[in-house]
């Protein structure tokens, strides 16, 4: 298995206590969902893009995203230090099933964003991760422009015609279309000759 066939889970952190638990944080929505976890895969930092198969032996929830994670096999503080810093994945095909106005972002990469007043604008290309918000990028006009990721703006995602329904406000594009005044300001070569 690959990572281009998975998704990341979260990462480990440090060992916890003497018997094999090393804390693990999981960038999720719904820790709930992860309770019956069988196995995880790792890719350690010394061979980025290797995926070692686990098998989950407990899963001790601590905070929203904080687990304390007990592999199979990990039985003493010497065994679990070397998983320090180890990135957790999972296979695509295990991800939790969502409600029908969700989806998972790399499910839409590719979609045609539709806006509710303006029609067809572009494609998502990506999404970025942001501390504050997560925000998808299209192509518009030549111009790369970020929608924020909330329910206020992106409506829902239609999966038969491959179409993700956004009602942008008023203005965001034109933000990423009018330059800058520091590029309204320079002259071009041309002119400055």
């Amino acid at each position: 298995m690959t990572l281009d066939d998975c998704y990341q889970l979260g990462s480990l952190g440090k060992p916890h206590g003497l018997k094999g638990f090393v804390v693990a944080f999981f960038d999720v929505d719904n820790l709930a969902d992860y309770r019956q976890l069988k196995s995880v895969l790792l890719e350690f930092p010394a061979a980025p893009g290797k995926l070692v198969a686990h098998e989950v032996e407990k899963f001790q929830p601590q905070t929203d995203n904080k687990v304390l994670l007990k592999l199979r096999g990990i039985d003493r503080i010497e065994d679990a230090e070397p998983l320090r810093n180890a990135k957790l994945w999972r296979a695509l095909a295990e991800l939790p099933a969502l409600a029908d106005d969700q989806f998972y972002f790399h499910d839409v990469i590719g979609y045609t964003v539709v806006d509710a007043e303006l029609g067809q604008l572009g494609v998502v290309e990506t999404f970025y991760e942001l501390p504050k918000q997560d925000v998808l990028g299209m192509r518009y006009q030549e111009q790369e422009v970020l929608i924020p990721v909330v329910d206020e703006l992106v409506r829902r995602a239609d999966q038969a015609t491959r179409q993700l329904f956004v009602k942008l406000p008023e203005g965001l594009l034109d933000v990423y279309l009018t330059p800058s005044s520091q590029q309204e300001e320079e002259p071009d070569d041309e002119s400055a000759a």
